[in-house]
Formats: structure tokens, C-alpha cells, sequence
């Protein structure tokens, strides 16, 4: 019993700290194609189903791709991934 209000603490932390602060912003309905859209100019980080991570900032988001700039780690390259290959957007929801 305590595990599950530990674990609804959590979420609705996360949510809290979400809505205050901006995050994915989700709204029902949401594609990753559409998330990404809001996330112009903003950092994430992408997981894809390969089980690779790439973070940058993203610069444009078109019908079958997202291109990110300013990779973490590789500031001088840029990124161009197909939205099919996305399994995950990781946004930073919170700052201290």
C-alpha cells in the first residue's frame, strides 16, 4: 500500500513541476511530431528504438524528420532523425 502513495507522490510531483515550469506540455492527442513542434529552439533528448540517445536542440521538426543542433557533447554537429526511429522525447521539465 505504501509503495502505490509513494509512487501517485511521484507522478503527481512530476506533473506539478511540469505544468509549473512548461515540459512536453501534453495534450491529448499529441504525436511525436506534434511534441516536438513545441519543443523549437528547446533541448531534449531523443531515445530511439535502437536504444540510442541523442540530445541537441531542436531546429526544425517536418512530416518524417526532426533536425537537432548543438548535440550534447558534439556542439559543432547537427542531427537529422527519422520521426519513425523515436521511441521517447526526454524533456527537462524542472530546473533547481
Amino acid at each position: 500500500m505504501s509503495t502505490h502513495i509513494l509512487i501517485l507522490t511521484v507522478i503527481s510531483t512530476l506533473l506539478i513541476q511540469s505544468a509549473q515550469t512548461g515540459g512536453l506540455g501534453y495534450q491529448p492527442g499529441d504525436t511525436p511530431k506534434s511534441a516536438l513542434e513545441r519543443q523549437t529552439n528547446q533541448q531534449v533528448e531523443l531515445r530511439l528504438k535502437n536504444g540510442e540517445r541523442i540530445s541537441g536542440k531542436v531546429s526544425a521538426v517536418s512530416e518524417k524528420t526532426v533536425h537537432l543542433t548543438a548535440l550534447t557533447s558534439q556542439e559543432f554537429y547537427e542531427a537529422l532523425i527519422g520521426l519513425e526511429d523515436i521511441s521517447a522525447n526526454v524533456v527537462r521539465a524542472a530546473t533547481k
